[in-house]
C-alpha cells in the first residue's frame, strides 16, 4: 500500500509537471538580437526585462511579410528592432517560443477598443471602437488563453485593447491581445 501512495504521488507530480510546461504565456517587445542559425530570439519586453527564446520545433511567425525567396527567410522579415509579440512556454528555466507575432508598421493590423464580449469556449472576441462600431474576431488558441488570463479577471466588458490581427476573406483571427492601461 505505500508503495501504491508513493507512485500516486509521483504520477501526480509529474502530472503537474507536464501541465505547466503546456501554459503559454505572452510578451510583448523589442527584438534586440535573433539568430536564426542557432534559434534564438532575445527581446526586451515593454516591462523592460530580457527574454531570451529558444525557437520551438512548431514557431509559426505571424505578420511578417511574404518574400520572393518564400522559404528562405524563415523569419518572414523579422529583424532586429522589430515590435513583436512572443506567445511562449518555460520548460526547466527555458522560455520556449512556439508563436511570433509582429505587430505595427506592415506586421499585424491593429484595431483599438473596449471588450463588449469574450466567447471563451467558442474563441470569439468583439470590441466596440471608438467611432461606436463593433468589431469581432476569431481567436487563436494562444489569443483565447491570453485573453483568458489577461482581460478575464472581473473586467470584460470594460478593458481597453488593442486587438492585433490578420485578415482573410474578411475574416479577422486575433493573434494577440493586449490590455491598454
Amino acid at each position: 500500500m505505500k508503495k501504491l501512495l508513493m507512485f500516486a504521488a509521483l504520477a501526480f507530480g509529474c502530472s503537474l509537471g507536464l501541465m505547466a510546461q503546456d501554459v503559454v504565456s505572452a510578451v510583448d517587445g523589442t527584438v534586440k538580437r535573433l539568430d536564426a542559425a542557432s534559434k534564438v530570439v532575445v527581446v526586451k519586453a515593454s516591462d523592460g526585462t530580457e527574454h531570451t527564446f529558444h525557437f520551438g520545433d512548431d514557431l509559426a511567425v505571424h505578420g511578417g511579410h511574404a518574400t520572393a525567396a518564400g522559404a528562405s527567410d524563415a523569419m518572414h522579415g523579422l529583424k532586429t528592432g522589430s515590435h513583436v509579440a512572443v506567445h511562449y512556454t518555460v520548460d526547466g528555466g527555458q522560455e520556449t517560443a512556439h508563436e511570433i507575432d509582429r505587430l505595427g508598421g506592415d506586421g499585424l493590423k491593429v484595431s483599438k477598443g473596449t471588450v463588449s464580449s469574450v466567447d471563451r469556449d467558442g474563441k470569439k472576441m468583439t470590441i466596440k471602437t471608438a467611432d461606436g462600431s463593433e468589431q469581432t474576431f476569431d481567436l487563436t488558441e494562444n489569443a483565447a488563453k491570453d485573453t483568458g488570463e489577461d482581460i478575464g479577471k472581473g473586467a470584460d466588458k470594460t478593458a481597453k485593447v488593442s486587438v492585433y490581427y490578420t485578415e482573410d476573406a474578411g475574416r479577422k483571427t486575433a493573434h494577440f491581445v493586449k490590455k491598454v492601461i
